[in-house]
């Protein structure tokens, strides 16, 4: 991935996280509120899922699980091929 989108993920990640450093004390938690406490954890998981995304995208996850996963289609690739040279030979053979 190019540096410029990994920077650009980190510019985004760090500004959701002082988002939610600044909103933390004025959020309430207080059992009592009903509504006003599900919106505040509802704001605050949303905002850790949006850092944990732009965190998994720096950290490059994705493109080592193409690599892989480009790896083991080689490799079926070619047993594939080396199963059907098997089955040609053997039906030339006879």
């Amino acid at each position: 991935m190019r540096k410029r989108t990994k920077f650009k993920h980190f510019m985004f990640m760090l500004i959701a996280l002082g988002m939610l450093i600044y909103a933390i004390p004025s959020i309430s938690f207080n059992n009592g509120n009903g509504w006003v406490s599900l919106f505040s954890v509802v704001w605050v998981a949303f905002s850790l899922l949006v850092i944990a995304a732009h965190w998994h995208v720096i950290l490059g996850v994705d493109e080592e699980k193409k690599k892989a996963l480009e790896r083991v289609r080689l490799l079926k690739l070619q047993q594939w091929q080396l199963t059907l040279s098997e089955e040609s030979e053997r039906s030339n053979g006879m």
